[in-house]
């Protein structure tokens, strides 16, 4: 690579964007020439119609070895200069209501745990490493570490993990809920390209309402509240509901089922 080629790459297959990290003489760390590319790289997803699902990988041999510690000495931002309300990667605060699949193909400390954490699923070799090893820098892990880790795994698993800065087995950490798919070495992006596929096959509208749902009524308050007005969660969920309801893949898919064919959906 040469300081001419983008920090990021972006192609497509099918229906499926992939996002490729592409800093590998630095394993991936973060400046602002990435932030940018990545931000900038969501938002060509985002506004495809034939995109329905992004892949995040890294080039080399590392998925993302967290913030490009050079320019944070320098005093230099690492934030795309544009766009800081993307976050960190470009990607860590950048919503986009089509499905994110972080394939991890190896070292993915600090920053490159908090790319995944931002991902909605996670695919990651069985010799990647994961972690959050700010404390041990005199860092905090501000980029969606130390408010996403507790709400995807149980709580004594994420201090343990943030308190610590201990790296963890990927087996480890699929076994806690924060990978999904453990591939053989060299294989997290083939496989993170086939659960892509899987989810590109079914109704766009329908996948992306939701992920909108699922992500809105998280932190949500109980979905059986006896007040009637603090029922945000089936408010949520009815709007929702009104909209993929009310769409055209939503007389398509009954349709071909009863017509023992395959649904072609329009994503509206």
């Amino acid at each position: 690579m040469t300081d001419t080629e983008p920090a990021a790459l972006y192609e497509r297959a099918g229906h499926i964007a992939v996002i490729r990290l592409n800093r590998p003489q630095a394993l991936n760390a973060v400046n602002a020439a990435l932030s940018t590319a990545v931000g900038e790289a969501l938002e060509r997803a985002a506004a495809d119609p034939e995109v329905r699902v992004v892949v995040v990988t890294g080039n080399g041999r590392a998925f993302c070895a967290g913030a490009d510690l050079k320019e944070l000495a320098a005093g230099r931002s690492v934030a795309a200069p544009e766009h800081p309300e993307w976050g960190f990667a470009g990607l860590v605060r950048h919503w986009v209501d089509k499905p994110l699949i972080a394939a991890v193909n190896g070292f993915a400390m600090g920053g490159g745990t908090e790319i995944a954490l931002a991902c909605d699923l996670v695919v990651a070799a069985e010799d990647a490493r994961l972690g959050l090893p700010e404390v041990t820098r005199g860092l905090l892990a501000a980029a969606g570490g130390v408010v996403r880790l507790q709400r995807q795994v149980p709580l004594k698993r994420a201090l343990q993990m943030a308190l610590t800065g201990d790296a963890v087995d990927v087996r480890d950490a699929a076994d806690w809920g924060l990978v999904n798919v453990v591939a053989r070495p060299g294989a997290a992006l083939e496989e993170a390209m086939a659960l892509a596929e899987r989810i590109a096959a079914n109704a766009p509208l329908s996948v992306r309402y939701t992920k909108r749902v699922m992500h809105q009524v998280a932190g949500a308050g109980s979905d059986w509240d006896p007040d009637w007005s603090r029922h945000e969660p089936w408010t949520v969920n009815a709007e929702a509901t009104e909209i993929v309801f009310g769409s055209r893949d939503a007389v398509e898919g009954p349709t071909a089922f009863a017509e023992k064919r395959a649904p072609v959906w329009e994503g509206r």
